[in-house]
């Protein structure tokens, strides 16, 4: 059986950690001028995988 691909969008987009998921938060990166500063404030950091998600993820990061 051969290898098996990992998505590459998914790649981009996800990194595993020993307990879940973590992401980017949505809308951040362009067009920031029309946010409030408290939402951009609240966008900083990183952003978890919903577990009702992860194994979708983990599937398209080719770990299962």
């Amino acid at each position: 059986m051969p290898k098996l691909k990992t998505k590459r969008g998914a790649a981009k987009r996800f990194r595993l950690t020993a307990s879940g998921a973590k992401c980017r938060h949505a809308t951040r990166n362009h067009i920031l001028t029309k946010r409030t500063t408290k939402n951009k404030r609240q966008l900083r950091g990183v952003g978890r995988v919903n577990e009702s998600d992860l194994k979708s993820v983990r599937r398209q990061l080719c770990v299962e």
